[in-house]
């Protein structure tokens, strides 16, 4: 019902852009057209009755009148874009001469008055009989709408420990148990275990810990998902990075071609005498997993397998079935309360959790009885829960509703809760997660792009002056996973989230949804899941060359989004198919195999339009008559240069490029630029004094030549948007470049990546907590850097990510640091080059520090253990270590103290808590 309702605000407010004096040619028919606007905004408050309660809660009737009204808005909309292009085209069209200019002008706008009126009285008849129908079989329109609160913000925190940690224990112990043989450490034999249980259960909460509790006893490892349709390619490529990913990083790839045969070879050869460790997560297929298992050779020193799946035959197929279990009753009371009460769940009785607040103890296990044990259906009714008020009357009123519960694996009532949640979340949130179905299973979904996707289709409005639509936008992403509707994929570094991925539950709740609502139309494997003949928005997921995709008129000409993914990319419809697509999504298709951008400037309305990998050369000039155009996205292409009408896009807000991909001259009319990645100005000044002119930059990636700083101070001092500043220099390494010193950042920065030979002269003044609240991500080089600068940066609070170089001239004898209690508190990942002398960690420094990277002098650090004491970092003191990286500069040094040093400092790290993996050289 909100896409009904989300599509008339729409028309409604295109009916307004209609009466301004933009269109005067339709003086003659303003009546009819404020008469539709009141009709319309009629219509909409009814639907407000309604628009909360799920389906299976409406009477048929009502059901029967919520499509008609979706159907009809859509039909509206069509009408009025079809009006606005014919209107727009004959504007942009060449007029033959002046002396017929105005003969032509009074004919065409008769013809359109004459069209328009006609189109607006079959309007006006449908509604008619719309509304006379819903009133002849007098529909009741009394239906309760549930109140909607917002939803306790500890439960994001919380999402990640609550879900891994409670009742996995057991679990976990056991499956360790199996997949070694009851021996601690791996036997020099293979073993492979295979999880299974339906979706929700758990499955891959488990395998991910089992496989971060055991990863360091093997040689290398990988955990890859698999998932309904997989590309073998993408996976063998995935495996290989994670096995070794500094040989088989994006250089490797792109200097040597493998197809699967050769892929399987690599893997093979690369694991034939190695102890590995891999998790394949959501197989489906026998067929795909012996294709896999060729590549995952038997050898002599010993291998673990572990693969998740719903299916019990295929788990029986792989071998060592392991079936999970719900639950036990004991850990659904706490991840329940957990969930809800955070910290204030303290109190258990010999071990069993206790409700905290004793009036909902009874309702609370009623909830948990319906649930079944399954951990998906928990925290879904947990974030559901939370946001009601804590009262018996509304708990029960969720435990009312929820249908006969998860008794016998009953999924259809799995469904019941899930959906549950999703009607209590506003509409403009339901529809942002309905879009999600237009990916498939387990497709890892580049957070900023669906948002860019969300704005063409119009779904993000701007709701006050001051912040923009994507903005807007990113709070709808983060809230979607407050609910728990989707799972964040995180950077491992920073810990921002850059991604996200929809549960399978939840995944086919949401496509079933959409195929209702004919939101979405999936074809896959030839199967297209709308029983519609007009498609709305496409999804072209798997297809073969002989299915048979609709290729009328009439399906596709009312398209507004179309996204493309490879392996069906050959039932791709031609361009002129389509004639209201607002979204054109192609990543990763190869279209330079005979399909053509000829007729893309007849998409009109196009807003987002997604090349990255598409192995295109050149687009075509006529781009610059996509006046709409919002979103451009032209990267992972041998693109050299833009055609010189880009130029025009001045409603074009992200443009991404490749970094050797030219910019035409006159870029500074794309004043509505947010997003620019990466713009190479080593060919001309004049670009720069140009991008001064973009004031509403976000995100600026850029290339300089050295010489040309101060002309970038100057342009950047005028860009006070700007929160993600990347810059990389071409020039003489050599040259003492500082021309950035003149430059303050704007206050709201919160990533900051310049790279060297870009150096700070000392480190800036406003690089400090209270002026940078929201730094995340900061790299730079800073000649002058003493330790009370670092401990200044050492009390930048948000910061996760340091990658820090400074000049060794610069640091006197010794040029060793301290860091002390309290410093760093969220850091994550630090990596210090440039150092003479080592760094010294203190206990309570850096408590979530995972990654750390440095050098040092040799002869420095024989300097500081001259007493006799021997060289203590405190690397112990770094309670969440996980990955250590030291380079010793031994110029001067004898190869016995650097043979010491190394040995002294790899058994610093041997006899860590967190065994973290190591690489120390000299």
């Amino acid at each position: 019902m909100e896409i009904a309702k989300g599509t008339l605000s729409s028309v409604i407010t295109k009916l307004g852009v209609l009466l301004t004096e933009e269109y005067k040619p339709l003086r003659g028919v303003k009546g009819e057209i404020r008469f539709l606007q009141s009709e319309l905004e009629s219509m909409k408050g009814a639907l407000e009755k309604v628009s909360n309660t799920p389906p299976d809660q409406l009477d048929i009737q009502d059901k029967i009148w919520v499509r008609d009204l979706r159907e009809l808005s859509y039909d509206i909309e069509d009408y009025i874009d079809t009006f606005m292009v014919r209107v727009k085209g004959d504007k942009s069209a060449k007029r033959p001469s002046f002396k017929n200019l105005v003969h032509k002008s009074l004919i065409k706008n008769v013809r359109i008055r004459h069209r328009l009126a006609t189109d607006i009285r079959g309007i006006k008849s449908r509604i008619a009989e719309v509304q006379e129908r819903r009133l002849r079989y007098d529909v009741n329109n009394g239906v309760a709408k549930p109140t909607i609160a917002t939803v306790d913000p500890r439960l994001f925190a919380q999402y990640t420990e609550a879900k891994e940690l409670v009742g996995i224990g057991h679990s976990s112990d056991e499956l360790i148990k199996v997949l070694m043989d009851g021996n601690r450490f791996p036997l020099q034999q293979g073993k492979i275990v295979s999880i299974v249980g339906f979706g929700g259960l758990g499955k891959t909460t488990l395998a991910k810990h089992v496989y971060e509790k055991i990863r360091g006893l093997f040689d290398c490892c990988a955990f890859v998902s698999v998932s309904q349709t997989p590309d073998l390619h993408k996976l063998f490529m995935a495996i290989l990075y994670q096995l070794d990913w500094n040989k088989y990083d994006d250089s490797f790839f792109n200097e040597t071609f493998l197809d699967e045969q050769g892929l399987i070879n690599e893997l093979r050869e690369f694991l034939g005498h190695k102890r590995y460790f891999v998790v394949l997560d959501d197989l489906w297929d026998i067929s795909v997993w012996k294709m896999i298992r060729c590549a995952l050779p038997d050898n002599d020193v010993g291998y673990k397998i572990i693969t998740t799946t719903r299916i019990l035959d295929v788990a029986h197929q792989v071998g060592g079935a392991y079936k999970l279990k719900p639950l036990s009753h004991n850990d659904c009371r706490k991840l329940l309360y957990i969930r809800i009460f955070g910290n204030e769940n303290k109190d258990n009785i010999d071990g069993i959790e206790k409700c905290p607040d004793e009036d909902l103890a009874e309702v609370s296990e009623r909830i948990l009885q319906k649930c079944g044990g399954v951990p998906l259906a928990i925290v879904t009714m947990a974030s559901l829960l939370a946001s009601k008020a804590r009262n018996k009357i509304d708990w029960y009123d969720v435990y009312n509703s929820i249908g006969t519960g998860l008794q016998n694996s009953d999924l259809e009532d799995m469904r019941k809760i899930l959906s549950l949640s999703y009607y209590a979340m506003p509409s403009h949130l339901r529809i942002c997660l309905l879009y999600l179905s237009m990916f498939p299973e387990d497709y890892k979904i580049e957070k900023d792009c669906l948002i860019w996707m969300w704005i063409a289709e119009g779904f993000i409005q701007c709701e006050n002056q001051g912040k923009s639509l994507f903005a807007i936008g990113e709070s709808y992403f983060n809230e979607l996973i407050n609910r728990s509707m989707i799972q964040p994929i995180y950077d491992e570094c920073t810990g921002l989230i850059y991604s996200c991925q929809v549960h399978d539950m939840m995944h086919d709740l949401i496509c079933s949804l959409s195929s209702e609502e004919n939101f979405v139309s999936i074809l896959n494997t030839g199967y297209d899941t709308s029983a519609s003949k007009i498609f709305r928005r496409l999804s072209l997921q798997y297809g073969k060359d002989d299915n048979a995709m609709p290729q009328h008129t009439t399906s596709m000409q009312r398209v507004r989004s179309a996204i493309v993914f490879p392996s069906a990319f050959c039932v791709m419809p031609v361009l002129t198919k389509f004639n209201l697509l607002r979204v054109l999504n192609l990543q990763d298709c190869d279209i330079s195999r005979g399909y053509s951008l000829e007729y893309l400037e007849n998409l009109f309305y196009l807003r987002y339009l997604g090349l990255c990998g598409t192995h295109i050369s050149q687009l075509p000039e006529e781009i610059g008559n996509l006046e709409f155009l919002q979103t451009l996205d032209v990267r992972g292409n041998n693109m050299f240069s833009l055609p010189s009408t880009i130029v025009q896009l001045t409603n074009l807000m992200c443009l991404y490029i490749d970094e050797f991909t030219r910019v035409p001259n006159g870029i500074g009319s794309l004043t509505n630029l947010e997003v620019l990645s990466t713009l190479d100005i080593t060919v001309s000044m004049d670009i720069i004094e140009e991008l001064g002119q973009l004031m509403e930059l976000r995100v600026l990636h850029i290339l300089l030549f050295i010489g040309w700083s101060g002309k970038l101070v100057e342009c950047l001092c005028k860009l006070q948007n700007i929160e993600y500043l990347y810059i990389k220099i071409f020039g003489d390494h050599q040259s003492d470049f500082c021309g950035l010193d003149a430059w303050v950042a704007p206050r709201h920065l919160y990533r900051l990546d310049i790279e060297w030979p870009c150096w700070f002269s000392t480190l800036p003044a406003w690089m400090n907590q209270s002026y940078l609240l929201d730094l995340v991500y900061l790299s730079i080089a800073v000649r002058d850097l003493g330790q009370i600068n670092l401990e200044t940066l050492g009390r930048l609070g948000s910061l996760r990510l340091l990658q820090l170089s400074v000049d060794p001239k610069n640091l006197g004898t010794l040029g060793g640091f301290i860091i002390g209690a309290g410093l760093f508190p969220c850091l994550v990942f630090f990596q210090f080059g440039g150092s003479i002398g080592p760094i010294v960690f203190q206990q309570g420094a850096m408590p979530r520090l995972e990654i750390l990277n440095f050098e040092f002098c040799v002869q420095a650090a024989r300097q500081i253990t001259c007493n006799g004491d021997g060289l203590e970092l405190g690397l112990g003191n770094l309670s969440s270590l996980k990955d250590v990286k030291i380079y010793l500069r031994s110029r001067g040094a004898s190869k016995e103290d650097v043979n010491e040093l190394v040995a002294a400092l790899r058994h610093a790290v041997e006899i860590h808590p967190n065994l973290p993996k190591h690489q120390i050289c000299g």
